[in-house]
């Protein structure tokens, strides 16, 4: 595995993303979305806290913060945090590459290459992403709401669904109620001016 040029740092943000080979299809059936959601438990959740994601049929989103040095599995570790992090991921890629493949009788790449790491700039950035994330649904024309989409962590973020896969002390850090989330989100969906740093953040993300 070849070493990233810009290397994973603990306690740091970023936006773990990729697509399917040749534009195509990640998931084909509602119970990938949950197997998908189950591999990352077991082979990324452990070295990361997932703030924000979205799982889309042909892509997936999802912002994290890396867990520090301290963390019962990162301690013992005899490797770099970013190599920890990379490596989970290979395997993570790996293993439900294989699972659909044996599943759907289909061989090859699922995924257009390897995951994009990117960093997080800044707080306004942070949470720009966020919402760039839950709101892909909705900008895709998948639903008119990011609430109707059941495969990523929005529900959480505004109290309707108990689920492990995000982080509560980041919510109520920067948002006073769930409704001052969906306010923010639906601020985007409706075409709010965005600052042109924000814009030019978000346009690199565009599957």
């Amino acid at each position: 595995m070849p070493r990233r040029e810009i290397p994973f740092v603990e306690n740091h943000y970023y936006h773990f993303y990729n697509r399917g080979n040749n534009r195509g299809a990640i998931f084909f059936k509602p119970d990938n979305y949950l197997f998908f959601l189950r591999r990352w438990k077991k082979y990324v959740a452990p070295f990361v806290d997932t703030i924000a994601y979205c799982l889309m049929p042909t892509h997936y989103h999802f912002g994290v913060r890396v867990k520090d040095q301290t963390s019962e599995v990162l301690k013992t570790s005899e490797v770099s945090v970013s190599e920890t992090v990379s490596k989970a991921m290979q395997k993570f890629g790996i293993s439900y590459t294989k699972a659909i493949n044996k599943r759907f009788e289909r061989t090859g790449a699922l995924f257009q290459g390897a995951f994009v790491g990117k960093p997080v700039k800044s707080e306004s950035h942070l949470l720009h992403l966020c919402r760039y994330i839950h709101g892909n649904p909705v900008k895709d024309g998948l639903v008119a709401d990011p609430a109707d989409w059941a495969y990523s962590n929005y529900l959480e973020w505004i109290g309707e669904r108990d689920g492990t896969l995000y982080s509560p002390e980041f919510v109520h850090e920067y948002f006073a109620s769930p409704n001052d989330y969906r306010d923010f989100v639906f601020g985007d969906l409706r075409g709010r001016d965005l600052p042109d740093d924000i814009k030019r953040y978000l346009d690199n993300f565009e599957m």
